[in-house]
């Protein structure tokens, strides 16, 4: 994915730049498991499909900027069939902010199911450069990158 920040003006990520993002996620089951039958709650593929479809599909390749980006306007005039791949975030899309949407989306995406709770998220940005959010790291936040975080659809924005 690439991104662009903007409240740094004399930082290296002004310019769009792109990284090679790792994420992690770690469930909990909400069903008891099945001992001595499948040894599971439920098949894993059930819980990371919609997960692996939206990250396969709307986020890899993405365009992550900020709702006050001047380069939105860009898109808006120019390339506006590009818009449904620009992810946007209420400021900065930083890798602590990155987290937080993700945890946000899994969570929803989850709860859709209810086979599973979402009890962390990890983003690593760079081999030296990872955000880790926990569930109850999220319970006292009371942020989102955008609506589009707390709906189980394939969105990215709310453009």
């Amino acid at each position: 994915m690439a991104h662009r920040l903007l409240s740094d003006p004399s930082g290296k990520c002004l310019t769009p730049h792109g990284h090679d993002e790792l994420v992690s996620v770690t469930l909990r089951p909400l069903q008891p498991m099945d001992f001595g039958g499948s040894n599971m709650t439920a098949a894993f593929e059930h819980a990371k499909g919609r997960w692996h479809g939206w990250i396969d599909n709307a986020v890899d390749h993405a365009f992550q900027l900020s709702l006050a980006d001047p380069l939105l306007g860009y898109f808006r005039e120019h390339e506006p069939d590009r818009l449904p791949r620009i992810m946007t975030f209420d400021g900065d899309p930083t890798t602590e902010a990155l987290a937080i949407g993700f945890l946000r989306k899994l969570t929803a995406f989850l709860e859709a199911d209810g086979l599973f709770a979402a009890e962390a998220v990890r983003v690593q940005e760079t081999p030296t450069n990872a955000c880790s959010l926990t569930a109850a790291d999220l319970a006292s936040i009371d942020w989102s990158p955008g609506a589009w975080a707390r709906r189980a659809d394939d969105s990215l924005n709310d453009l």
